[in-house]
């Protein structure tokens, strides 16, 4: 099975997360902030993991600890799941429209933790969310899980939808990744031979 738990506790957050990667996008999700688990649930949804998180933050300074935070423990929970990632697909990408907005996602589970992400979000705010949270989420994530992740905004108006692409491309570019390969099943996708 590939699944991991996370628990991870610092001064500004106490975080416990599950996900199984062969999941049904079954989520329940409780983070203190709003939009972040609207976009969680999508995500499990759309990359069919089953996820569950469960965060206490010190959200009345902001909401970036917990966000960051659980950035990292998704990270973390991937990795973990992940193995030594013996017959993955390793590559997956995503073009996803939101309404007006135009997402592209690509993902390389190379052991190389990086974050290649361009974005022009109009607002601020998405109600009480920050949007430049949402990098920082992405950031955390990348570097934890030790994927390679290209996200590019290619069209886009409006502040949630434009976000909201990019957690459901995400998903189904982590989904494609993460998928075993039949034909491979017993290999680690590297001439290295190791990820």
């Amino acid at each position: 099975m590939r699944n991991a738990e996370i628990v991870r506790k610092t001064a500004e957050t106490d975080i416990h997360l599950t996900l199984d990667l062969d999941g049904a996008g079954v989520s329940r999700v409780n983070t203190g902030c709003g939009f972040l688990d609207h976009m969680l649930t999508l995500f499990a949804r759309h990359g069919r993991f089953d996820l569950t998180v469960d965060c206490k933050g010190d959200t009345y300074v902001d909401d970036h600890h917990t966000v960051e935070d659980t950035g990292i423990c998704l990270g973390d929970a991937f990795a973990r799941a992940l193995g030594d990632k013996r017959g993955v697909k390793r590559y997956g990408s995503m073009l996803l429209p939101m309404d007006e907005a135009l997402i592209l996602t690509a993902v390389d589970l190379s052991g190389r933790g990086m974050l290649c992400y361009e974005a022009g979000i109009p607002t601020e705010k998405i109600g009480a969310f920050d949007t430049q949270l949402a990098e920082e989420f992405f950031i955390a994530f990348a570097r934890r899980s030790d994927s390679t992740v290209h996200i590019r905004q290619l069209a886009g108006r409006n502040s949630h939808h434009i976000i909201e692409g990019m957690f459901k491309s995400l998903a189904r570019s982590l989904a494609e990744a993460a998928a075993i390969d039949p034909r491979f099943s017993q290999e680690i996708p590297s001439t290295k031979g190791v990820l």
